[in-house]
């Protein structure tokens, strides 16, 4: 069996699900949102087995070790023995809670009266 010895870093982020197209992927190589041992790399950079990719995805970075080297897009359990997730735990836990939080009304109830807005602004701790 043919094994892959380098192939282009857009398509293997695509064929590892990481983006829903290659487009996206393209995009973020273009963006300068991959990084390759620490430089920015463009679409087209031939990626090899054992690289280390920084990613900045929507606020989210990811730090993957690429184990194998695939052409298509597979599904999920198989794309997950393509790489090894490097990121560090205070990473992985900013992506668990979100550091915006916003408060939720129940359906129906409408706009809050100017009691509900006093009691929300001292609940949040807002000075005018």
């Amino acid at each position: 069996m043919n094994e892959i010895q380098k192939i282009r870093i857009d398509k293997w982020l695509w064929s590892i699900r990481l983006y829903k197209t290659r487009t996206l992927a393209t995009d973020a190589c273009t963006a300068g949102k991959v990084k390759i041992d620490g430089e920015t790399v463009k679409a087209s950079y031939l990626l090899k087995v054992g690289q280390i990719i920084n990613i900045n995805r929507q606020g989210e970075k990811w730090t993957l070790k690429s184990i194998k080297l695939i052409e298509k897009r597979v599904g999920a359990p198989i794309a997950l023995t393509c790489y090894e997730d490097l990121t560090p735990p205070e990473e992985k836990d900013k992506l668990k809670f979100p550091s915006v939080f916003f408060e939720v009304r129940d359906k129906g109830t409408g706009r809050p009266t100017k009691k509900d807005r006093r009691d929300i602004d001292k609940f949040k701790d807002i000075e005018d």
